[in-house]
């Protein structure tokens, strides 16, 4: 009876851990495997080395599916952060009615980004959204036709991304200016320093770890795009505003070519890794260290 109660918990884990070690890290696996074959239609097991990274680089779709993501990425990123960095310092004044702000700037989170991303197309849909109501009132000039503009479209992502995620950053933000030592900010209200110097110069240089695992959220979601961008702008005008993740499903799912959906699964991965392995690294070396 010792020996079953001391193995109960390892039995009880085991389905679950055998579970992801299949589905997850086995179809890691075996996409890695099929980016490395001349896999089209259906799997093909043959290997052909590194050509379908070769073709994957090659296609300007790919180009642009790359350039839409460094630029959603990076505005997407310092935009959630600022704002969020503001709201949160916003209501750690002890403001009025904090918690119904605070939930009305949570609320976008708890909803999908296809819901975020319908709500946005109907918004910036020049025949029935703001363009429209905006020119009833008589500006005709008014244009705001971002969805249909292959040069503004990635922008579009941009602002309903940054709509959804901020109240996120800004819930993280808040509960470490929470957290802060009141001591060191009442210390420093005596010898002079204003709110903001104190925001400056002490609060926000000691939340780095916050802003870090912000980035690395941020990243993460900026990387793994899809729902968005398939209920906002189809990845279109034409492919305009595609990502990698609209590339990979469209690649593998609408034109046959597994194996290049593979490869540019396996470079997503790559990219997540290049971001969490070193933030990763960090956290475990400050614990050690600590």
């Amino acid at each position: 009876m010792d020996r079953l109660a001391r193995l109960l918990p390892q039995i009880v884990v085991a389905p679950g851990f055998a579970a992801i070690l299949f589905f997850v890290y086995g179809f890691i696996l075996w996409t890695g495997y099929m980016s490395l074959t001349k896999s089209k239609m259906l799997p093909n097991y043959t290997l052909t080395g590194v050509r379908q990274y070769e073709r994957l680089f090659q296609m300007d779709r790919w180009s642009v599916a790359i350039d839409n993501l460094f630029v959603f990425g990076a505005l997407f990123i310092i935009a959630a952060i600022v704002i969020g960095c503001l709201l949160a310092v916003l209501l750690d004044q002890k403001i009025r009615a904090e918690g119904f702000i605070r939930t009305i700037y949570l609320y976008p989170m708890a909803i999908s980004f296809i819901i975020t991303g319908t709500a946005w197309k109907w918004i910036m849909n020049p025949s029935l959204g703001l363009e429209t109501v905006v020119r009833s009132w008589g500006w005709e000039s008014f244009r705001f036709g971002w969805i249909v503009d292959e040069n503004l479209a990635v922008y579009a992502l941009v602002m309903a991304a940054v709509w959804q995620s901020a109240g996120f950053v800004m819930a993280l933000f808040l509960s470490a200016l929470r957290s802060v030592d009141q001591d060191i900010i009442k210390a420093a209200s005596l010898d002079g320093a204003s709110p903001w110097q104190i925001y400056l110069r002490i609060i926000l240089p000691s939340m780095r770890p916050v802003f870090m695992s912000a980035v690395v959220i941020l990243a993460h979601l900026a990387i793994k795009s899809f729902d968005l961008v398939v209920s906002l702008t189809g990845g279109g005008p034409g492919y305009a505003s595609t990502l990698p993740a609209n590339f990979m499903y469209e690649m593998t799912f609408r034109r046959n070519e597994i194996g290049v959906g593979a490869a540019s699964a396996m470079v997503m991965l790559a990219t997540v890794a290049a971001i969490m392995v070193p933030y990763l690294y960090s956290e475990l070396r400050g614990k050690k260290h600590v």
